[in-house]
């Protein structure tokens, strides 16, 4: 699996807080040991929100969102629910 991430996404992880950045990294490690062990778990809180664009929590405030094309993902935007919301809304 191949991983990028987006200026938008780097943009906005560098503006949080050291506790919650560190939450997101948990988050991302998490998946990705997820994918290369095959299975999912249901703490990371993984969701389909379009076609092709996916969902992961980091801690109860934070959200993950990402694009997948085959073996290449894309992290795009961090953020809250609602700041997922407005930027779906957006598309």
């Amino acid at each position: 699996m191949r991983y990028s991430r987006s200026a938008a996404f780097a943009r906005l992880y560098r503006k949080l807080p050291p506790d919650r950045r560190s939450r997101v990294d948990e988050a991302i490690l998490a998946f990705d040991a997820a994918l290369a062990r095959g299975t999912l778990s249901q703490g990371l809180g993984l969701k389909e929100l379009r076609p092709r664009l996916w969902e992961i929590r980091a801690g109860l405030l934070d959200r993950v969102l990402f694009a997948r094309a085959g073996d290449e993902i894309e992290f795009l935007l961090v953020g809250t629910h609602d700041e997922i919301k407005r930027f779906l809304a957006r598309l």
